[in-house]
């Protein structure tokens, strides 16, 4: 059971999203009884070996309001109280990054 049993799960909705050198993969799946939950996924190569390494977070419907509001206000806190200087990468088809620097009209509200 456990982490097989989850890997058999049917994948809903899948979103992937490549940020600089980690891609985040936002997955909808369901429980027996039918009810969605999410995974989100960071992936990130390991440079000194070539491997990726992932971390993966459960989210349940149920959690879904409390969590939106945790990582709205902890964003929030961020952005007022330290200037972000982001850099925005686009993934090319020989797996470089360029980068493209953030501009006013870049929005990051959720």
């Amino acid at each position: 059971m456990g982490d097989f049993d989850n890997k058999e799960r049917e994948e809903v909705f899948s979103k992937k999203v490549r940020a600089g050198k980690r891609t985040y993969f936002f997955d909808v799946k369901a429980t027996r009884s039918g009810d969605y939950y999410l995974t989100l996924t960071e992936s990130k190569k390991r440079l000194e070996d070539g491997v990726f390494v992932k971390h993966k977070i459960f989210l349940y419907k149920e959690d879904f309001e409390k969590f939106t509001e945790g990582l709205t206000e902890t964003v929030e806190y961020i952005k007022s109280h330290q200037d972000v200087v982001e850099k925005r990468y686009e993934y090319s088809e020989n797996a470089e990054y360029t980068h493209t620097p953030k501009t006013d009209s870049d929005d990051f509200s959720f």
